[in-house]
């Protein structure tokens, strides 16, 4: 026989447990994205997906359930994944009243996460703010711009760059995503700050890149294990609270740029300075030094790792098959050894290899969340609601057979001829998002892949791939931005 005290916490227990069911029962049979094709847990939890995002393994887990279930697939209570070209488009067209997601302000915001201005471009919103502070922008990434004011100090890094891999490969191997990365910082600290962070001189990691490698982790862990988070505060361990407070620590070095460009505000070579030069009188009050400091905190992320890693990819890719090697060879031969970005920007196979790298290894090829409208919206058979989620990514769209014939291999091919690509091609290719939120910094990022290419292939023609290199370690990880598991690839001129 149960005593009083045993009863009431067995019955207890049992009630509980009952009515644990009963609410999961009824989220399920209440949900308006019930009949939406996913796995079965998804109606009740997203902590799988959670998981996966904190395991690096997000982008591939969402293509996984693709592969399985189809073009629309439910990866949570309220969260629903698109890869279809047509449900693409309504999703990314301008004025579709898609707009982003919270996640954005709490991932990537800055410290005000109130939509205000300590919400970077990337992380703002409301659309109408969105294009004021886009327009101010645009000015000075555009390409004219770039090429009059940017080009030098681009290139004068990449020499930088090119001229230590050269010489660590003549001697034994060099590895190329380091170089890169010590190379697009200092890029991204010149036109960002007024001043470079020294890196590429240095020749190795400062506490501004552990900071920076951090961050991604950091940051996810925040946002998808706030409690978990909070916990990781109070543990003593260095490299745990690098990470728990990396994002902060980005904060402090983008304050850096309001204060550098108050004292040199006539540097053509700062971004901010030819903002301020070009800006209408309205427009330079938006401009103040918490707005700096956080944009500049956001050019840190996403002009460092994307463009590094993509450049490794670029070299990797090409070294991987010989005869592509010899051919893009060839064709750099042709410009001599003077050349800018105008004229590689003419280079038919440079740039068709620059494109099937980014639709195979994009920086940023997970998720693009974005809120139904009011109204909501239907996704073939499928009708989402308002307030609902649904995000698309450019690793699935891209991999999609029946717009990419033999998805996996890599085939420079198919860019030689842009009047040969199909309308659901040109559509789908998203490297760089799609729509009024395309990456502002398309054009300094494909400046970068263009010279970086160009010039270390030219400075050391005989570079192949070291012998320690394995295909998997270029097997990518995913944390919002991608990049290969290995974190590094060595190349070889012996």
């Amino acid at each position: 026989m149960l005593g009083i005290q045993d009863a009431v916490v067995v019955y207890g227990a049992v009630a509980f447990l009952f009515l644990l069911v009963v609410n999961t029962f009824l989220k399920f049979v209440k949900s308006p994205i019930r009949y939406v094709p996913g796995p079965w847990y998804t109606h009740f939890t997203q902590y799988v997906l959670k998981f996966k995002t904190l395991a690096g393994q997000r982008m591939h887990y969402v293509h996984s359930l693709h592969a399985k279930y189809g073009p629309i697939v439910r990866i949570s209570p309220r969260q629903v994944a698109v890869a279809d070209v047509d449900g693409f488009t309504k999703v990314h067209r301008i004025g579709s009243g898609f707009i982003k997601t919270q996640w954005y302000e709490d991932f990537i915001g800055g410290v005000d996460k109130t939509g205000g201005i300590g919400v970077g471009l990337f992380a703002m919103r409301d659309p109408k703010e969105h294009a004021r502070r886009r327009k101010m922008f645009a000015r000075a990434f555009s390409t004219v711009s770039l090429r009059q004011n940017c080009e030098g100090v681009v290139r004068e890094k990449v020499d930088q760059a090119v001229s230590r891999i050269r010489e660590e490969a003549s001697r034994g191997s060099s590895d190329i995503l380091k170089w890169w990365m010590l190379m697009t910082s200092d890029v991204i600290g010149q036109l960002s700050f007024g001043e470079p962070f020294g890196l590429l001189e240095a020749g190795k990691k400062n506490h501004y890149i552990e900071v920076l490698e951090a961050t991604a982790l950091g940051t996810t862990i925040q946002y998808e294990l706030p409690w978990l988070y909070q916990i990781c505060r109070y543990i003593p361990h260095p490299a745990v609270q690098l990470i728990i407070n990396a994002s902060g620590l980005v904060n402090s070095y983008g304050s850096k740029a309001a204060a550098n460009l108050y004292r040199n505000s006539d540097n053509k070579a700062n971004l901010f300075a030819t903002m301020l030069a070009e800006s209408e009188a309205s427009e330079k009050s938006q401009l103040t030094a918490e707005s700096i400091r956080c944009e500049a905190s956001n050019f840190i992320v996403a002009g460092a790792d994307t463009t590094s890693n993509t450049l490794t990819y670029i070299i990797w890719s090409i070294l991987k098959h010989p005869d592509l090697h010899t051919r893009l060879q060839a064709e750099l031969d042709s410009v001599g050894d003077v050349f800018d970005d105008a004229r590689l920007e003419k280079l038919p196979l440079l740039n068709a290899v620059i494109e099937e790298t980014l639709r195979l290894y994009g920086a940023v090829p997970s998720n693009l969340s974005r809120v139904v409208p009011q109204e909501g919206a239907s996704f073939g058979e499928y009708f989402i609601p308002g307030g609902f989620e649904v995000e698309t990514q450019a690793y699935t769209l891209h991999r999609n057979p029946d717009v990419f014939p033999d998805p996996l291999r890599f085939d420079e091919k198919r860019w030689l001829n842009s009047e040969t690509l199909t309308p659901q091609q040109k559509t789908s290719f998203c490297p760089f998002g799609a729509g009024t939120r395309t990456c502002i910094g398309v054009h300094l990022a494909r400046m970068e892949l263009r010279l970086g290419t160009a010039a270390l292939l030219k400075a050391c023609p005989g570079l192949k791939l070291s012998s320690e290199m394995k295909d998997s370690m270029m097997d990518m990880y995913n944390f919002f931005l991608a990049g290969p598991v290995g974190k590094r690839c060595e190349v070889t001129m012996k």
